[in-house]
């Protein structure tokens, strides 16, 4: 097998993988070693910026956790972002991610 084809190979299965952990992230609670792991990798909890169900966790009352929040944008959920960029981005209505829960 050629080293391209190697490559293209390694690239596909590596996706293919993520793609998987991804779904399966989503259909259970973050582990305390999933939690350290994100923030190993500079992650931080930004609060505001989730669709609705794609929340990482804290959905707040009448959910239980990751992919449970109710709406776009809720206040009390968060999702894990880059480090340092929570406060950057822009929400509808003029708002920003927060680092805490955003009191509505």
């Amino acid at each position: 097998m050629s080293a391209k084809k190697t490559a293209v190979s390694s690239a596909l299965l590596a996706s293919a993988l993520a793609s998987l952990l991804a779904s399966a992230a989503h259909a259970a609670p973050l582990t305390d070693a999933e939690a350290k792991a994100a923030v190993a990798a500079h992650k931080e909890k930004c609060f505001g910026v989730a669709l609705k169900g794609q929340n990482d966790c804290a959905a707040g009352p009448g959910t239980t956790c990751q992919g449970t929040s109710t709406t776009d944008f809720q206040p009390n959920s968060w999702k894990f972002v880059q480090g340092g960029t929570c406060t950057k981005i822009s929400v509808p209505g003029g708002g920003h991610g927060s680092l805490t829960p955003i009191k509505s």
